[in-house]
């Protein structure tokens, strides 16, 4: 994409806005493009649970567990199950306690890091066994977090089914903030889709719908296995 002065410009304002959004008074820092992709992705893997690397403040848990709950009703799927992970997840449980009381009957805060070999193992003892799992990787936006989390955790995702790497706008000179923005997503993408357990997944850069989004190279859908 030519990231032009005018591109640029408006990007850079949308992304200084974003950081201050909130859902359901809970603060939220996505794209309003990159959520509506996300309503595209769970109706087409039917998704009913989803595993969030970053669970910031709650609003994106809060976000994804609306969204399940409300697009499962359509292919009658079962309750809603957000697995969302932070280093401290103090602040997410306050903000969420204010707006949804009930909202640990579907939503799982992991005090967790991603680099922790143990933390796949963890998640998975929340999930059913059939859970049909959306993995969304928001943690430290570096090289080592970003391939810790590719490594752990692409396993939970079925054939056709999507893990996103987020905020690979850091890695694209035109689209960074601040000169302390961390770097490393997209050279970790790039390196794990080269080694075998990469071989399985495609990155969907079509999935960029609407012109803008912070994930750029980050929407990565498993292959369907071929039987024959």
């Amino acid at each position: 994409m030519d990231y032009g002065a005018p591109l640029r410009d408006y990007w850079i304002s949308r992304a200084a806005k974003h950081t201050d959004d909130s859902y359901a008074g809970v603060p939220q820092s996505k794209f309003p493009e990159d959520l509506r992709v996300y309503e595209h992705l769970i109706w087409c893997s039917r998704a009913d649970a989803v595993i969030e690397l970053g669970t910031h403040r709650g609003g994106s848990a809060l976000w994804f567990r609306d969204r399940l709950a409300s697009l499962g009703k359509y292919w009658s799927a079962p309750p809603p199950s957000v697995i969302s992970v932070d280093l401290d997840t103090a602040p997410a449980s306050e903000r969420l306690d204010a707006t949804d009381p009930a909202w640990s009957e579907s939503i799982t805060l992991v005090r967790g890091d991603v680099l922790d070999p143990d933390l796949p193992r963890q998640v998975a003892s929340f999930l059913r066994p059939d859970a049909r799992c959306l993995v969304v990787e928001d943690a430290a936006h570096v090289y080592e977090t970003t391939w810790a989390a590719l490594v752990g955790f692409a396993g939970f995702v079925e054939p056709a089914g999507f893990l996103v790497v987020e905020d690979g706008c850091v890695d694209i000179e035109e689209l960074r903030l601040s000169d302390d923005w961390p770097r490393g997503v997209l050279p970790a993408i790039r390196d794990w889709l080269g080694g075998p357990a990469g071989k399985e997944w495609i990155v969907r850069e079509d999935l960029q719908l609407y012109g803008v989004t912070c994930h750029p190279g980050g929407y990565l859908q498993r292959r369907v296995r071929d039987t024959r």
